[in-house]
C-alpha cells in the first residue's frame, strides 16, 4: 500500500470516532494482521497513531518487520473507549502534531500490562505501572513508549471537553500524571472503568454514558479540578460505590449470608448509606443478590453439566434447594431442570 493512500486514510480516521452526540454506542477492531507485513508499521504510523492520536511513531526500521499491533475503539455518544496493544514503538505528540490534530479531550488511561515512561515538557519523567492509571488533557506534549518487552497494552478512556458541561478551568493544563492524590478513589474508578469495558454491544447507551460522565467527575477530583465537596463530585462517588457494590456481591455471591452488613463494611460506609446508593438504582440490595444468582445459576446449569442442580443452587448462594426451585421458576417461569433441558435441546 502506497504511502499516500495511508495518508489518505489517516485523514478518514478522525471521522470514525467523532459521531453526532445523540448517537449511542459502536465498536470498530483492527489489527496488523489485515496489512502486508512490510507495510505494517507504516499504515500503524500513518492511520493509527496520526489518523487516530495525533501523535508520531517511531520505530527503527531493522525492527518493522516484526512489528504488530490491535486495536479497538467503541464509540459511546461523542466519547471513545480505546483498546490498545502493540509491539514496542516510541511515541510523541509534538506541538506539530497538536497543531494538526487538535483534540481537545480528557484522556483516561489505563495500563493493562508492562507500563509506561512518559516525558512531559521535556523535564518531568515518570511511569505507569501495569494495572494503574493515569490522567491527561489531550493537546500537551509528550514521549512515551512501554518500558515492559511486550510492548503496549492499554485502554483509553477520550472524552471531549465539550461534553463536560461543568464550569470548570484548570482542564487544559492537565498533564499527564498518574491517578495517585486519592486513594479512595482509584477503586471507584477501576469499578467503573471495569464496567465500561465489559458492556456489550446490546447494553444500555444511556448507561454506558452515565459511566463516562463518573469517569470523568472522578477523574477530576482527583486532579483537583473538581471539589470534593461539590454535588457533582457526590454524585460520582455515589455512583462509583454503587458500581463497587454490585461487584464485590457478584464475587461473594455464592456466600448465603452475604450481607448489607458486610458489603458496607468492605466499602467503609454505614449500612444506612449503603441502601441510599441501591435507592437510586433500579433495583434494592436484596433484588440484586437475588439477580446475581439467579444469573449465576442460569450459566452453571448452561456451562457446567456435570453438577448436579444442588451443587448449582448452593453455589448460586442459595440456602436451601426448595428455595432455589421457588425463586428460580419465579424468576424463569420453569424449573431449574427444564431450563437446563431446554439449553441441552438448543446446543444439538
Amino acid at each position: 500500500m502506497a504511502i499516500s493512500a495511508l495518508r489518505g486514510a489517516a485523514r478518514l480516521a478522525p471521522v470514525a470516532y467523532a459521531p453526532p452526540a445523540d448517537q449511542g454506542t459502536s465498536v470498530h477492531k483492527w489489527s496488523t494482521d489485515q496489512v502486508d507485513p512490510k507495510d505494517r508499521f507504516d499504515y500503524w504510523r500513518e492511520v493509527r497513531s496520526k489518523g487516530l492520536f495525533g501523535a508520531t511513531a517511531e520505530l527503527d526500521r531493522e525492527h518493522r518487520p516484526k512489528f504488530s499491533g490491535e486495536f479497538s475503539l467503541r464509540t459511546i455518544g461523542s466519547a471513545g473507549l480505546i483498546g490498545l496493544r502493540a509491539s514496542s514503538y516510541y511515541v510523541e505528540r509534538s506541538p506539530t502534531d497538536i497543531a494538526n490534530a487538535p483534540s481537545d479531550s480528557l484522556l483516561i488511561c489505563q495500563q493493562l500490562g508492562g507500563g509506561g515512561w512518559f516525558r512531559v515538557r521535556n523535564v518531568d519523567d515518570f511511569h505507569i505501572v501495569g494495572g494503574t492509571f493515569g490522567t491527561s488533557y489531550s493537546d500537551l506534549p509528550y514521549h512515551t513508549v512501554p518500558i515492559a518487552a511486550e510492548g503496549f497494552d492499554l485502554r483509553i478512556l477520550k472524552v471531549p471537553a465539550a461534553d463536560i458541561v461543568l464550569p470548570i478551568t484548570g482542564l487544559h493544563d492537565l498533564v499527564p500524571k498518574p491517578f495517585t492524590d486519592h486513594a479512595a478513589l482509584t477503586p471507584l474508578l477501576e469499578s467503573c472503568f471495569t464496567d465500561l469495558t465489559e458492556a456489550d454491544d446490546d447494553s444500555d447507551p444511556a448507561a454506558a454514558k452515565a459511566l463516562v460522565r463518573t469517569l470523568t467527575h472522578l477523574t477530576l477530583i482527583e486532579r483537583g479540578i473538581i471539589r470534593p465537596t461539590s454535588r457533582a463530585a457526590q454524585y460520582a462517588v455515589r455512583a462509583g460505590r454503587l458500581s463497587l457494590a454490585r461487584r464485590l456481591m457478584a464475587s461473594h455471591i455464592a456466600q448465603p449470608q452475604l450481607s448489607p452488613a458486610f458489603i458496607a463494611s468492605t466499602l467503609a460506609i454505614s449500612v444506612r448509606h449503603l441502601h441510599v446508593l441501591f435507592e437510586q438504582a433500579s433495583m434494592s440490595f436484596s433484588q440484586t443478590v437475588t439477580a446475581l444468582r439467579i444469573a449465576r445459576s442460569r450459566h452453571l446449569l448452561r456451562e457446567a453439566p456435570a453438577m448436579t442442580i444442588a451443587e448449582i443452587a448452593f453455589a448460586s448462594g442459595f440456602d436451601s434447594l426448595a428455595t432455589f426451585y421457588r425463586i428460580f421458576r419465579a424468576a424463569q417461569g420453569i424449573t431449574p431442570g427444564d431450563f437446563r433441558a431446554q439449553g441441552a435441546r438448543a446446543g444439538l
